[in-house]
């Protein structure tokens, strides 16, 4: 399962539009057939009861100075349900709030006769304990001695109010959202959460919902019994401040947008989380228990699984392997060849044998001097035999006489 965060700008706190803010989109593809949690987690909402209301919103006013070393002075604070306290007891009778400020939501400071000592940087600050809102407000407040110098403008950053020594200034103040202004009884309907869900090509108005949560404990379903069975939030979303949607045995028909809507109508927070889900073709299994093996040999297909190396020098082998099978069947083919010629050349030419050959010529015994030997090759390599046979038989034959005629003639002188 892959998931993406593409985050939104937050909501302002305290926001009382009874329309949700998208705080956070995300998409989701996971695999078909398998469960998919949407995380829907809220930090910011406190999800507990304090009775103690006249304790839980608060507003006070300080003031920084620059100098000599920057100090802060608290000046006022006032609880909804208690009397506005004064820290400086010079500041008594001339600075002060209106008593109706947490009804009208109006806690603009009004300073009477302004001296050159209320000079600095003013923060109206915010507090709702049960909600955890903090808000502040920063204003910065000038005395001049001359009236054409009154003035109020806006620095890029706070307002600035340039006002005349001695004379009475409000410095504004104003947050009349529900949070400040108003309580309800009815407590177990202030929190809730719901699920949304839009098929592709539908809008927000007309998504269907899939479950409601209340901070009391009453849940509502919606949709088939099937959807009701694949789709829940846990019991411990308000404990825990978890309220993610569990969807089981993801299908085609589950794609789409997912909205976890997040209420506290007290506090006035209406959070969104939108979740758009795709879902990709299912995952195969490859390996098979050696327990199921058995019993689905003979109903599924026999499947042959190839592993091939990622290395190239791994597909060298077998080849090396081909080359050498090749070279050794040629170098067999090549011996068989020349031992084939080799007996062709003895059928058209036979040897004589030797042996027959000495049989013939061993009952004649000569001697045979260097100059017959001579003669004698010099007549074989003269001769030409038609074959073998005439060539041993002169061989076996007597060699011929050689006569002296010198020593003939000599014999019959004397």
């Amino acid at each position: 399962m892959s998931v993406s965060f593409h985050p939104s700008c937050p909501p302002a706190s305290g926001q009382s539009d009874s329309s949700s803010m998208v705080v956070a989109g995300y998409n989701v593809s996971a695999p078909a057939g398998s469960k998919v949690v949407l995380q829907c987690v809220s930090g910011r909402m406190v999800w507990t009861r304090d009775m103690a209301r006249d304790r839980q919103r608060v507003v006070h006013w300080d003031l920084f100075r620059d100098h000599p070393d920057y100090a802060m002075e608290r000046v006022l604070d006032m609880f909804s349900a208690g009397d506005q306290r004064i820290y400086n007891s010079y500041n008594r009778g001339r600075v002060g709030l209106s008593p109706t400020a947490f009804t009208d939501g109006n806690f603009s400071l009004v300073i009477k006769g302004v001296t050159m000592n209320d000079r600095g940087l003013y923060s109206c600050n915010l507090h709702h304990l049960y909600c955890q809102l903090h808000e502040m407000i920063k204003i910065q407040l000038n005395v001049t001695k001359s009236r054409r110098k009154e003035q109020s403008f806006w620095d890029g950053q706070k307002p600035v109010y340039v006002v005349l020594l001695g004379s009475t200034v409000v410095l504004p103040c104003i947050n009349r959202r529900k949070v400040w202004t108003d309580w309800s009884e009815e407590e177990d309907d202030q929190q809730v959460v719901h699920w949304d869900r839009q098929a592709p090509g539908v809008g927000h108005d007309r998504a269907d919902r899939l479950v409601d949560l209340y901070s009391s404990g009453e849940q509502r379903n919606y949709g088939s019994q099937f959807l009701q069975r694949k789709m829940n939030i846990s019991s411990r979303a308000f404990t825990d401040g978890d309220f993610s949607l569990t969807v089981s045995d993801l299908q085609l028909m589950d794609q789409g947008k997912y909205s976890c809507h997040l209420h506290h109508y007290y506090c006035g927070l209406h959070e969104r989380r939108e979740f758009q889900v795709t879902v990709e073709p299912p995952v195969v299994q490859t390996t098979v228990p050696s327990e199921e093996k058995a019993s689905s040999k003979d109903d599924s297909p026999q499947v042959i699984n190839v592993i091939l190396p990622n290395q190239r020098h791994h597909f060298l082998l077998p080849l090396g392997y081909i080359l050498t099978s090749f070279l050794l069947l040629v170098f067999i083919i090549l011996i068989v060849v020349l031992i084939t010629r080799r007996h062709k050349s003895n059928a058209f030419y036979p040897q004589p044998s030797m042996r027959s050959e000495r049989s013939r010529c061993s009952s004649e015994e000569f001697e045979m001097d260097s100059a017959e030997v001579t003669v004698r090759s010099v007549e074989d390599r003269n001769l030409d035999y038609k074959n073998n046979l005439l060539k041993a038989k002169a061989r076996c034959s007597s060699p011929p006489k050689v006569i002296d005629l010198d020593k003939e003639m000599q014999k019959f002188s004397k």
